[in-house]
């Protein structure tokens, strides 16, 4: 059997050449994509309140409507974490478009420094898209000294726009759900130190 023509030789190997190119090629656009997907659907998430999960509001409401909601705060710490977390109060009162504060009261129960990360969402989860938050402690890795106590504040308002939407005017109760995990990696500084209130250990 004769070898193949040099010619028709570079011509199957230019063809091996793009065909290996290619395949390599999808391989990294697929892994980036899985690398991408997570950041861009929590991005997606907070933009569109899909799933339950609050949007992220620059401003207030420009206005307060008579419409009135029980927002109810809930607080879990996952295991591994050795933190105490409650809010200030169980729930508040308040009015479409009205921008309430709420602080979380945040405790490292251990006799060792440990950090925590916060996710979040809420119940019902039609309600995500018109629960504005204006500012949170969620995502910020929180670093906590053996005792030390941490006082977290929420800002948030309900979209006054709500009251439009016919299919939400039974919904009278809201839940903001946290919880805390450990974090992973090493501890990052507080982003939001100085928007909280934080205690001395006690002795």
């Amino acid at each position: 059997m004769t070898d193949a023509p040099a010619p028709l030789q570079q011509k199957k190997d230019r063809a091996m050449r793009r065909t290996m190119f290619a395949c390599v090629g999808v391989v990294a656009t697929m892994t980036g994509a899985a690398f991408a997907a997570v950041p861009l659907y929590e991005l997606f998430c907070k933009v569109t309140g899909f799933g339950g999960t609050p949007r992220i509001a620059e401003s207030e409401a420009s206005r307060v409507a008579d419409r009135v909601f029980t927002v109810r705060f809930d607080a879990n710490v996952a295991p591994g974490l050795p933190w105490k977390f409650e809010p200030e109060t169980p729930s508040v009162d308040v009015r479409a478009g009205e921008t309430i504060t709420v602080f979380y009261k945040i405790r490292n129960t251990s006799s060792s420094e440990s950090v925590g990360i916060a996710n979040f969402n809420v119940q019902p989860n039609q309600i995500g898209g018109w629960f504005n938050k204006l500012q949170c402690f969620c995502f910020n890795e929180l670093t906590l000294k053996p005792g030390e106590t941490m006082d977290a504040p929420v800002v948030f308002f309900v979209d006054p726009e709500i009251v439009k939407e016919r299919e939400l005017e039974r919904v009278r109760t809201i839940t903001l759900s946290y919880t805390f995990f450990p974090a992973k990696g090493h501890p990052k500084p507080l982003a939001e130190a100085k928007t909280g209130r934080s205690e001395a250990p006690e002795l």
